[in-house]
């Protein structure tokens, strides 16, 4: 199935697809100058679509100035240490993930309390190529990245998971607080480090200002998207 290489949900930022469906994404924030933030990097075989997606909104791996993660999972962290040789760029996440990078291992195993967590662990391996991380993401810190980009920590699903609220496009990235894989919801149990903590702190989520809600698993929500995402954390409260 073709996925398109680039969506673009405001004016400096797109979603880039790095599976079929829209099932995992990257985002790529554009500046002024030209110069590129890329946020998240997929499995490890993502590069080339993450390499296509820019080339669609007319971007050079080059570009590439900054690599900002969402948290340390292997689909969101596989590629990164491939993109950090490929572009150059300084990769960045919270720092209570910084062993995660180094070692290029799940740490902290998601969902071991819980008998899928553990198949999910010995089947899936949670590894990665590992990467230095550069300077460490702080909660709500504004990164110069297209007029302003807002680090929102959510732990839960991992312990330094972000979100990140661009206030000057009205786009939020959820990363993995709330999904939206077959409608709005919480990423499995068995995926997050602490459930209960990730479904609590979600809920800052509902009092951010938006208009788009944008997915690392998932298309995005346009339309009436911050009372859509509150509806969904009312009704699972």
């Amino acid at each position: 199935m073709s996925t398109t290489p680039a969506v673009q949900l405001a004016e400096k930022l797109w979603r880039i697809p790095t599976m079929p469906m829209s099932w995992l994404n990257s985002f790529a924030f554009v500046d002024d100058d030209g110069s590129v933030t890329l946020v998240d990097t997929g499995i490890k075989k993502a590069a080339p679509k993450i390499v296509a997606g820019l080339a669609a909104i007319g971007k050079h791996p080059k570009d590439v100035q900054r690599i900002v993660l969402t948290h340390a999972h292997p689909d969101h962290a596989g590629g990164a240490a491939e993109m950090a040789s490929r572009t150059g760029a300084p990769v960045h996440l919270h720092d209570a993930e910084h062993a995660w990078a180094e070692a290029g291992e799940v740490l902290a195993r998601p969902g071991e309390t819980t008998v899928l967590g553990r198949l999910l662990t010995r089947v899936m391996k949670p590894t990665y190529e590992p990467f230095e991380p550069g300077p460490a993401l702080r909660d709500d810190e504004v990164l110069p990245i297209a007029g302003g980009l807002r680090v929102v920590h959510t732990p839960g699903h991992s312990p330094g998971h972000v979100s990140l609220m661009h206030e000057p496009s009205g786009v939020l990235v959820t990363g993995d607080a709330i999904v939206n894989v077959g409608g709005v919801r919480w990423s499995p149990k068995s995926l997050c480090a602490d459930f209960a903590m990730s479904k609590q702190t979600a809920h800052v989520l509902g009092e951010l200002d938006y208009d788009v809600a944008a997915f690392t698993h998932g298309t995005e929500i346009r339309d009436n998207a911050r009372e859509r995402v509150r509806g969904f954390l009312r009704a699972m409260q």
